[in-house]
């Protein structure tokens, strides 16, 4: 009988070895064909802007949604301006135009707008988003555009940490909208943080300026297909950055 316990033993020592051993072999060849086949965008990470300066151009003062800014341009077409939902007394968007052909969308929402949005498309609780990203859209954004494939873990295996690694690539791979082709980032006033999608120096057909804080966040999306300017330039942007406050 004690014979046959131990070759018993040996026996399921021996597979649960085997099952580790092919576990941990799948696990990190996943992981690795992830990285590979990883598209363009994931590899790209948010940088520090070069160019820090304001334009002292001629500036137009906005105020809409809750908040005030300044634009460097003074030819907005007013007829033209709407604001969203039309049906509803509080707005969350307003899509102005200027004469120039340039197109500025002005969107605005709640705190953890996009992370329970995100957690919701996904099934997943507030709880285990607030975990993994952090508390507010701005530490769950950064989160995801600082990932890249080369940040993945590959060894030791672990169903957790591989499975945090495949969200995260899985989110830089959705989130990140076309302007980031050309770079994200960091961008940030006395009181708000965040990130600007694509690099103004490059050949473009819009970039945005997303801003966050404790009460809120503010997305500029700017639209140039139409735009007969001589093009957008940092420190145009950096105006908008830095002269972003609540309205009084």
């Amino acid at each position: 009988m004690r014979l046959l316990r131990r070759i018993l033993i040996t026996i399921v020592v021996t597979l649960a070895i085997i099952f580790i051993g092919l576990y941990g072999v799948a696990s990190v060849a996943l992981s690795y064909y992830e990285a590979r086949k990883a598209i363009p965008i994931t590899k790209i990470v948010p940088t520090e802007l070069e160019d820090r300066s304001v334009s002292d151009a001629p500036s137009t003062k906005l105020s809409y949604l809750g908040y005030e800014f300044q634009v460097p341009w003074s030819d907005l077409d007013e007829t033209q301006t709407k604001l969203y939902p039309s049906d509803k007394p509080q707005k969350v968007r307003a899509d102005l135009h200027f004469h120039s052909g340039l197109r500025l969308a002005v969107s605005v929402g709640p705190p953890r707008t996009i992370e329970t949005q995100v957690a919701n498309d996904i099934h997943t609780s507030p709880q285990v988003f607030e975990a993994l990203f952090g508390k507010s859209d701005y530490s769950f954004l950064r989160t995801v555009y600082e990932f890249s494939p080369e940040r993945i873990r590959h060894w030791p295996p672990s169903s957790t940490r591989s499975s945090r690694d495949t969200v995260l690539l899985m989110l830089k791979s959705i989130l990140p909208s076309k302007p980031a082709e050309s770079g994200i980032f960091n961008i940030q006033n006395a009181n708000y943080k965040g990130f600007q999608q694509g690099n103004p120096m490059r050949e473009h057909d819009g970039l945005i300026l997303s801003l966050y804080s404790d009460e809120g966040g503010i997305e500029f999306v700017l639209s140039l297909k139409n735009y007969n300017g001589q093009g957008i330039t940092q420190s145009e942007l950096n105006r908008i950055i830095q002269s972003l406050r609540k309205s009084s």
